[in-house]
């Protein structure tokens, strides 16, 4: 049991609203075109849980081995560098989640054809190098771009594209904004270890600009997705697609609580106020356009 907890905990189960709200949302879009498959919709959401999975164990394996998790850090503990699980253990996890993850996205073909290899294999390959390779993207100021364009553009749209073969303006647009609220995650994860990566020297986007500018980044990022919803009712989606500034408006109010945190629980807090308007923008939008 004790082990179950620390997998589970590596998981990182605050984070996975991250892969299921874009599915959500790319479905619901291809329902208010009359056009929703529930076998390929599942299969996307799979396949985005296990990616967010593979990429969690890869970051704690290579922050763990990097040295850039310590017992300093005041976010939640991290399987390898706390000791609970072996270097090795947790690499050859990734690669084992990553694998299933690719296998499964191959059947997404059948959906949407062959150019959708790309993707997949562009998805794995960038959970592995979001912190590893010569170049990992979230220590040199790019795992902001990488969540979203991986949990935003190409999560809705893909899941939208297997059940209708098209894209449509509407879905960029949408997938920007989904991309845009869960990067929030990141954001308060980043606010949190500004002065743990500044001396590892992970310059994320909050080392490079500052904690001033990531509230200013968290809270666009929130009025540019309600932004989003008021176009998408005016394009004749409905009124209810505006449910989702009900946690737009949330996130905003609870904006202030960033800069006041101070203890390990208190960004805790933060980090669930975020999840939490993920989760709530996903479902509320997703509720609006299944009943457009």
């Amino acid at each position: 049991m004790a082990d179950f907890k620390i997998w589970l905990e590596a998981t990182r189960p605050k984070t996975l609203p991250a892969a299921v709200a874009p599915v959500l949302l790319g479905t619901a879009m291809a329902h208010s075109q009359g056009q929703l498959l529930v076998v390929p919709a599942l299969i996307c959401l799979g396949f985005a849980l296990l990616v967010q999975i593979g990429t969690n164990f890869a970051n704690d394996y290579l922050d763990g081995v990097k040295g850039t998790d310590t017992d300093a850090r005041l976010g939640p503990r991290r399987a390898v560098a706390s000791g609970l699980v072996a270097p090795a253990t947790m690499k050859a996890a990734t690669i084992g989640i990553l694998a299933f993850a690719f296998c499964l996205g191959l059947s997404l073909i059948y959906f949407g054809g062959w150019w959708l290899l790309a993707i997949g294999i562009a998805s794995i390959l960038c959970a592995w190098i979001y912190t590893g390779g010569p170049y990992p993207l979230a220590y040199n100021g790019l795992g902001d771009l990488f969540v979203v364009l991986f949990f935003g553009l190409i999560a809705v749209g893909c899941t939208f594209y297997v059940q209708t073969g098209s894209i449509h303006q509407e879905v960029v647009w949408l997938g920007l904004a989904c991309g845009l609220v869960v990067n929030n995650l990141l954001v308060v994860n980043n606010y949190r270890d500004l002065e743990e990566d500044r001396k590892a020297q992970k310059r994320t986007l909050v080392v490079m600009l500052g904690r001033r500018w990531a509230l200013l980044q968290y809270g666009a990022s929130l009025l540019w997705a309600g932004a989003v919803l008021i176009w998408l009712a005016c394009q004749g989606y409905g009124a209810l697609v505006l449910l989702g500034w009900i946690p737009v408006g949330w996130g905003l109010y609870h904006m202030r609580k960033l800069p006041q945190a101070e203890q390990a629980s208190d960004y805790l807090m933060c980090l669930k106020r975020a999840a939490i308007v993920v989760v709530a923008y996903g479902l509320l939008v997703s509720l609006g356009l299944f009943f457009a």
